[in-house]
């Protein structure tokens, strides 16, 4: 049994009560409170769960604007029903409340039950229009709610959900894991100054815990969930009511003044290793915000603004699929299948670090005026992908030595350019540098929500720190796409990787999105850039059609090539090759690691280095001349990002965004 708010009425005089039975089926009671007598009630739907080992629902609710019914089920599934099979909602609501002359129950009580579900079989017995079966795993879902249009469900698998509806089918946009051992989740509750507590038990505590502050709100020893209980908030007290070995026991606590004051809310739990600039949002009567997605060391990916004017960080999401750190991040802007607006962020985001795992989203930004931050994020869930997931599916395993389960991705690059006229595909592709010494490509159909590995190379044998692509094209319409990677010990490679996305692209057509990974063929060109490990790695192309590759390194040396590409003559007219026309190197130009540069313009490259300075180099023929330096407040610095905005009176301006213990925009 379980209770559910009928929507259009007060919950003081009418309620939903829905009952499972045998069989799988479920049926929906309207039962309206009369003072003085027995309640009425009336039999409005049948429904029929579908067939597992313990078949009964859960919880329900009710999406009064669609006339749907949405209920989770013992199984951890979630599954939407017509709830308009009776006579109509509107009708059943208006003789409930104007007191209908036709009583379905009469005040005997004996007569109750048999007159409420005698002519049950009249009413079609209604099959689920979707299902998401075992959402939450074999322990079941404990509530559903609906806020703001979005449904939200619970389970005891220690994760939320947030979903929507979509032709009458529910679609996961992304799913919260709130904190580390709170396993059981019980309830979600939206306050009105916007935060969402989440209401579970964690080992033989009763947990509310809070998602803005990120902590524990109340935490009350009652001996565990399997157990009747209620809780309540108000501003002035909070009540939180139980059953423990027969007894029903009361926790009552009043509200006293806050002891503690955040000076400055924290953004990650530990530092940050990654940050990009997605663009800026446009809001009316408001600072142009620009948004940032932050990866961490905490697992964590968060979405925020910074606004110029009030210097606050504004966190806007939360991703938090990643079972280890989040190394590094990589978008392609452009809308997906979703209403997008001329004003408006639509970005395809990817995610990857520890334990070799991928995660790819869809972000959408909007400006809001109402909301805190004056900027809202819809944040899709599309992809994700690990290596080790995909082992047992390998055929001949026993013959092949596993991947190390420690794989990190060190860096990723979007592909530019992959859908074009000659070779319309929907696939689009992802460059990633392994710590295993690989260099991976994945492709992405966002409509299938499929990430597949489709080729690979281990040719650096050694740790893979940083990889960039780039495409190039030729007045013709011929294009070709390079991969650059950079290694452990100093050397950047360059690949023509243009043969295998085509390939790839035939095969994952054929194959219906399943594929061998291909073998990728020799780099065209390999140099010894540094004496050890790049750490940062940009490529500018300069009006010339040429390429400045800037890499800074582990031993504070700075390193710039410029390349030419072109076409091979003679037999192997298809074949590309590279001619290296320049190279400058400044040893010592920082004193200690390089981990970030930018290619500004064709004579101007900024670097920035764990020494907390950042530098300004003019590059002229055969040296780096430094311009000036400026000191960061930034410790630890793990990366940078940088981009030019056009002022009103047409002057250029550069500002750039520097992570690691912190973040600070400049």
């Amino acid at each position: 049994l379980s209770w559910a708010p009928r929507p259009g009425l007060s919950p003081d005089t009418a309620a939903a009560l829905l009952a499972s039975g045998p069989d799988g089926e479920m049926v929906w009671l309207d039962v309206t409170h009369r003072p003085g007598q027995a309640p009425w009630v009336r039999l409005m739907g049948r429904y029929l769960l579908p067939i597992c080992k313990q078949r009964w629902h859960t919880c329900a609710t009710f999406l009064p604007q669609e006339g749907l019914l949405v209920c989770g089920d013992r199984r951890g599934s979630l599954l939407l029903f017509p709830c308009s099979s009776s006579s109509g909602w509107a009708a059943e609501s208006t003789s409930i409340v104007n007191g209908g002359t036709d009583p379905v129950v009469e005040d005997s009580s004996n007569e109750l039950e048999p007159s409420c579900l005698l002519h049950k079989g009249a009413l079609p017995l209604e099959s689920p229009l979707s299902v998401l079966f075992g959402l939450h795993g074999k322990t079941g879902v404990t509530s559903v709610t609906i806020h703001r249009g979005y449904i939200y469900s619970t389970g005891r698998d220690g994760v939320y959900r947030q979903l929507r509806l979509r032709d009458q089918q529910l679609e996961v946009l992304q799913k919260h894991r709130p904190c580390k051992g709170l396993q059981w989740i019980e309830e979600l509750r939206f306050t009105s100054d916007g935060d969402l507590l989440v209401l579970g038990f964690h080992a033989d505590n009763f947990v509310v815990w809070s998602s803005r502050t990120g902590e524990n709100v109340h935490c009350i020893p009652c001996g565990g969930g399997h157990r009747s209980w209620s809780y309540c908030s108000t501003p002035l007290a909070e009540v939180f009511a139980f059953i423990k070995s027969g007894d029903v026991m009361l926790y009552h606590r009043e509200a006293g003044p806050c002891e503690q004051q955040v000076l400055l809310s924290s953004l990650h739990g530990r530092e940050i290793t990654c940050v990009r600039r997605l663009g800026a949002v446009e809001v009316p009567g408001h600072a142009t915000f620009n948004v940032f997605v932050t990866g961490s060391e905490d697992t964590t990916a968060c979405v925020l603004v910074l606004n110029e004017n009030s210097r606050a960080a504004v966190p806007l999401a939360r991703l938090s699929d990643h079972i280890s750190s989040v190394r590094t991040l990589a978008f392609s802007m452009g809308p997906g299948d979703e209403a997008f607006g001329d004003e408006d962020l639509s970005a395809l985001l990817f995610s990857a670090g520890g334990r070799a795992q991928i995660e790819c989203y869809r972000l959408l930004c909007a400006g809001d005026a109402a909301s805190e931050s004056a900027v809202a994020c819809q944040v899709i869930h599309v992809a994700s992908h690990r290596l080790d997931k995909h082992w047992e599916q390998k055929k001949n395993r026993h013959k092949l030595v596993k991947m190390d389960p420690e794989t990190r991705y060190m860096s990723l690059s979007v592909v530019p350019g992959t859908n074009t006229k000659q070779l319309p595909t929907p696939w689009k592709f992802l460059a990633a540098a392994c710590s295993d010494g690989s260099v991976r490509i994945f492709g992405l159909l966002e409509a299938a929500r499929k990430l597949v590995l489709v080729a690979e190379s281990f040719h650096h044998q050694r740790c893979v720190l940083k990889v960039e692509v780039f495409l190039h094209s030729w007045a013709g319409g011929e294009r070709r796409h390079i991969l650059c990677s950079a290694a452990t010990d100093g050397s950047i490679a360059f690949w023509d990787i243009t043969g295998p996305i085509m390939d790839a692209v035939d095969a994952l057509h054929q194959a219906e999105g399943e594929m061998q990974p291909l073998v990728l063929d020799a780099p065209l060109v390999t140099i010894m850039a540094h004496s050890c490990g790049v750490n940062s790695l940009h490529i500018r192309e300069t009006p010339e059609g040429q390429y400045l590759v800037a890499s800074g390194s582990d031993d504070g040396s700075i390193h710039v090539c410029l390349l030419q590409v072109a076409l091979g003559r003679g037999k192997a007219a298809a074949e590309t090759c590279l001619q290296v026309l320049e190279r400058v190197s400044r040893p010592c130009a920082h004193a200690a690691h390089v981990t970030g540069i930018r290619v500004l313009r064709p004579d101007l490259l900024l670097s920035a280095s764990v020494d907390q300075r950042l530098t300004l180099w003019n590059r002229q023929p055969g040296e780096l001349v430094p311009l000036s330096t400026t000191f960061f407040h930034v410790p630890d610095l793990a990366e940078l990002d940088c981009w030019e905005v056009e002022e009103a009176g047409g002057e250029l301006r550069y500002y750039c965004v520097l992570c690691g213990q912190g973040l600070e925009m400049l």
